[in-house]
């Protein structure tokens, strides 16, 4: 059974971690997002919801500088992160983690070789404080110590997504990217990784953008949720707020006969 997590306070009185104004992307004639704004508050879960193709994964890679942008300007924990030098955009690096939607582990590579890697790039530690960092990295995301010597091939996929996210936590971020985090798991996999999700914000003081399409992780763990739709942005909020607004799809989306399904069962546990 997936556990109740409580809905955070309202955000309005909340430090922005991550503020996107004006971000317009594209692929030579066709526009993707078109002056786009979006806020990430500090402590929160966001669900990142829309359309297959509406352009959320290139959102989240635009912002991460995995691709470039046409307009806009994003911040990230306060600072602007085109117009700082080398040396603040660094820093500000290893302050994000990132969970791509199918892990991206290097086969080659054991899963403490893969969390070590983020390590080895921006810290200069001593080969024994590494391996000690990486298992507790291991222990944190409740898989075992000897699935550190184990290659991605020997993992199942519920193994590899707490793997790469084992790796996303290596430099201790404040801003966790989660890419269709429970995609592939079945429904008790999904919901222990929900929830793992939410008591490493708690415990961790954690930020999480967490791109979806699973209806569960909506109900159960996100306190806010933002629909892209139209190449922006269409309605950001709780889900009353997502009830509530006037949309084709965003009505489809949570008013659907699957939507219902999940809010009765959420219900009644």
């Amino acid at each position: 059974m997936q556990e109740n997590i409580s809905p955070r306070p309202s955000p309005s009185t909340r430090e922005a971690v991550l503020s996107v104004r004006g971000l317009t992307v594209g692929f030579g004639e066709k526009l993707v997002l078109d002056h786009l704004d979006l806020d990430v508050y500090r402590g929160e879960i966001l669900g990142f919801v829309g359309a297959s193709g509406a352009g959320k994964s290139v959102l989240m890679r635009t912002v991460l500088r995995l691709l470039p942008k046409r307009e806009g300007k994003i911040h990230i924990l306060g600072s602007d992160y085109d117009a700082v030098n080398e040396a603040k955009r660094m820093e500000l690096d290893t302050r994000l983690g990132v969970l791509f939607q199918h892990g991206a582990l290097f086969s080659s590579l054991t899963v403490k070789e893969n969390i070590q890697l983020p390590m080895r790039e921006y810290l200069d530690l001593p080969q024994k404080l590494m391996d000690e960092l990486a298992y507790l990295k291991i222990d944190m995301v409740g898989l075992d110590a000897d699935a550190g010597n184990k290659y991605p091939s020997e993992l199942s996929g519920g193994m590899i997504k707490r793997a790469a996210l084992a790796r996303a936590l290596a430099l201790d971020p404040d801003l966790v990217f989660l890419d269709e985090p429970t995609s592939g798991l079945d429904p008790i996999g999904a919901a222990e990784f929900d929830n793992l999700i939410a008591r490493l914000r708690d415990t961790l003081g954690l930020t999480v953008y967490m791109v979806t399409h699973d209806l569960d992780s909506l109900f159960s763990v996100c306190d806010r949720i933002a629909v892209l739709g139209k190449k922006r942005v269409l309605v950001e909020g709780t889900l009353e707020d997502m009830f509530a607004f006037d949309d084709p799809w965003v009505q489809s989306y949570f008013r659907g006969k699957r939507a219902r399904s999940v809010s009765v069962g959420n219900a009644v546990e």
